[in-house]
């Protein structure tokens, strides 16, 4: 991590905002651009979303998943990772994602079952007396 702190940055830039049919009054039916300063370029959050190795899948399917099964997908992220054959690469991504996956569906689904198998158990106790 570097020790300067990362900071949003507004830019404001000319887009010409186009009028609607029947949206307003005809007073201000000019096309000149207006400035707008809703475009916001935040470093921090645009480099959350560019995980194209699904790095950030794989370590969260190992802590918020079945661990055994997030390791593997972590294995096929870095695989992608140091590949240079985009083919390869490819191939060791889908794996990285579709292990991923299985991994917190796998932990939803157990945690799901966890009730239903105690209400059955619950019952066959109650059977046996």
């Amino acid at each position: 991590m570097s020790d300067s702190p990362q900071t949003c940055v507004t830019v404001e830039e000319e887009l010409p905002l186009n009028v609607v049919a029947g949206s307003g009054d005809d007073l201000h039916n000019d096309s000149s651009p207006q400035t707008t300063s809703s475009t916001r370029r935040c470093p921090a959050f645009s480099s959350c979303c560019k995980d194209r190795h699904y790095r950030k899948l794989a370590i969260c399917s190992i802590v918020c998943g079945v661990s055994c099964i997030g390791i593997k997908a972590l294995i096929s992220s870095v695989k992608a990772e140091v590949t240079k054959d985009p083919k390869e690469a490819d191939v060791h991504l889908r794996q990285a994602k579709k292990w991923g996956i299985i991994s917190v569906v796998t932990l939803v689904a157990i945690l799901a079952s966890l009730p239903i198998l105690m209400a059955l158990i619950s019952y066959l106790l109650t059977l046996k007396d």
